[in-house]
């Protein structure tokens, strides 16, 4: 429940030198994440030796509301939450992050903080730049800088659309929504995420979220079990779906080719 996550300590391992490490599976590089794939190799090599690797479990604040931003997370694996928490509790998400992103924008946007979160939806894998490197980054006009200002271009669209969605739209077609959004940023077509996690992401009743998916199931669209959902029949889902999921699509696309040309296939 991102309304009241019980937030995660983040493994760590602490070497004899002090320093903090971390063992990077053999499956995850730096490139897995479309941003840092999309550099040009002498950049990308550039950085290579500032890129931290970080496992991501499931339910860690990568950030809280108010926190200083200092480092930039590159996902290469797993689905990342932003979202906001009122006063009394209720929550409702504005936008979802994967392998085509990053989390932290604020450390290089100047405000250093925000009043959201972001929390792991879906356990992965990132790889973290510090604010100074970052810093060297946008001073010199870098390739990684024009990306990052591009993806916050797609994510200020994402946020946008979310809100027309969650006023303008049907439950069902913002599950729809959610749904593919999760799927475009995953390997497979099943989500480990529960009813009531969804519930909270999109500020809703989870009375309400399992009707909807009943709706869906009812229809073949996708298989619900515990704690798990598995799209059966993904064209039909984005034809339930509202034109929120095909507009924000469209405008990553635009914005970052390389997603589009890495992204999971349909």
């Amino acid at each position: 429940m991102l309304g009241r996550y019980s937030f995660r300590q983040h493994p760590e391992t602490r070497f004899a030198s002090g320093k903090r490490m971390r063992a990077v599976p053999a499956q995850h590089t730096p490139r897995q994440n479309h941003l840092l794939a999309a550099l040009p190799p002498e950049d990308y090599e550039r950085l290579l030796p500032d890129l931290e690797p970080v496992p991501l479990p499931l339910g860690w604040a990568i950030h809280g509301a108010g926190d200083r931003e200092r480092n930039l997370y590159f996902l290469t694996a797993g689905l990342v939450s932003r979202y906001h928490v009122t006063q009394s509790g209720e929550s409702a998400e504005f936008g979802l992050t994967g392998s085509e992103g990053v989390i932290g924008v604020a450390s290089f946007l100047g405000g250093e903080s925000t009043p959201n979160q972001a929390v792991v939806l879906s356990p992965g894998f990132a790889f973290r730049l510090g604010a100074d490197v970052l810093k060297y980054e946008f001073e010199h006009d870098s390739p990684l800088a024009h990306s990052l200002l591009r993806y916050t271009l797609a994510l200020i669209a994402q946020a946008g659309q979310i809100a027309v969605c969650n006023r303008h739209h049907s439950l069902e077609q913002q599950l729809c929504c959610g749904l593919l959004s999760s799927l475009v940023r995953l390997p497979s077509n099943e989500l480990t995420m529960t009813q009531e996690l969804i519930a909270e992401m999109l500020g809703v009743r989870r009375e309400g979220i399992t009707e909807a998916a009943g709706r869906l199931k009812k229809a073949g669209l996708i298989h619900c079990s515990r704690g798990h959902i598995t799209v059966i029949d993904r064209r039909q889902l984005e034809a339930h779906a509202c034109e929120c999921y095909a507009a924000v699509k469209r405008e990553y696309d635009r914005l970052l080719p390389e997603y589009r040309q890495t992204e999971v296939a349909s």
